[in-house]
């Protein structure tokens, strides 16, 4: 592209942007930081195609001004912790709603790759979970109680090896999309085929009602999150795939700061989940109505907060 036309196309933005430069203080800190780096993108451009021109001292000069105003004297709010899940995280997802609904059909058609094959050889069971762990469940369901492995161990102790688990999975997940998203939708496949066969496991031996009622207690939030985390690696990945308007590079570190954000929201839902785990799912005797409730809640509130809330929250911000 010549020189002048590159100018012409971006001239308007970079003037925009030297404009909201002015008026930092009154603009939303990531709108700035977003602006710059399409500015360091055409600024990488101008370097490799146009050096020593008047447009690259002209975006060099711009840059800098950019990065003393984000950066050198950045204040971060008291209330960071709290504004980041209930304001910033929901806005920001938004934008990620199709790769979480990708990240959900794969692991969905995994679950039913794993059930299927459950039903079709009694063998694939014991490949996926292993033979100890189905003959101690079998043992389980002939002593009428298919889920006591989950009341074996303490519950602090349950609470706490569940939830370290749980969260390495989840940055596995995200951290295997550094392999242009192929990492992380292993992930989502052999989770989802684990789960299909092992639903189906139950099934097979007539304590599908049973053994459900106490797996989603944890199960809802847990599977939610792997999947959400799966996301975060999408996005990652995809950042690769797909630069668009950016460079590689640029794409990249923009994929794994998006990616890193979902991935740390799931942690208190982690929590959350290996805190049923390790002292309620235990309870296998308790009221069906109970075990609903505590199910039908999880659900809601992985629904609103991950979909429900950052639309209604978009729409809000969005008003004049």
């Amino acid at each position: 592209m010549r020189e002048a036309a590159f100018v012409k196309q971006n001239k308007e933005k970079w003037m925009a942007f030297e404009k909201a430069l002015t008026l930092s203080s009154q603009l939303d800190p990531d709108e700035l930081a977003n602006g710059y780096i399409h500015l360091t993108n055409d600024l990488a451009y101008a370097q490799t195609y146009y050096a020593e021109s008047k447009t690259l001292l002209y975006l060099n000069s711009l840059a800098s001004q950019a990065h003393q105003k984000i950066y050198k004297n950045k204040k971060e709010s008291k209330n960071r912790i709290i504004t980041f899940w209930t304001t910033e995280f929901p806005l920001f997802f938004k934008q990620y709603h199709q790769t979480l609904g990708f990240a959900f059909l794969i692991f969905a058609i995994a679950s039913a790759i794993g059930s299927l094959s459950a039903i079709k050889d009694d063998t694939f069971v014991r490949l996926i979970l292993g033979d100890g762990y189905v003959n101690q469940t079998l043992n389980n369901i002939a002593e009428g109680d298919p889920t006591a492995i989950y009341k074996s161990g303490s519950e602090i102790g349950t609470f706490l090896g569940i939830t370290i688990n749980n969260i390495r999975v989840a940055f596995l997940a995200f951290a295997f999309g550094v392999m242009t998203s192929i990492g992380t939708i292993y992930i989502l496949f052999s989770n989802g085929v684990m789960l299909g066969a092992f639903i189906t496991f139950f099934y097979t031996k007539g304590v599908f009602f049973e053994a459900n009622k106490q797996i989603w207690l944890h199960g809802t939030i847990e599977i939610s999150v792997i999947i959400i985390a799966g996301c975060a690696g999408l996005i990652m990945g995809n950042s690769i795939l797909f630069p668009k308007t950016f460079s590689r590079r640029v794409s990249f570190m923009k994929g794994a700061k998006d990616g890193l954000k979902v991935v740390i929201s799931t942690i208190p839902f982690f929590i959350i989940a290996g805190f049923i785990e390790g002292f309620i799912t235990r309870y296998s005797n308790m009221p069906n109505w109970l075990a609903f409730l505590i199910i039908g809640s999880s659900l809601i509130l992985i629904v609103y907060y991950y979909i429900i809330y950052p639309i209604l929250l978009n729409k809000r911000h969005a008003r004049p």
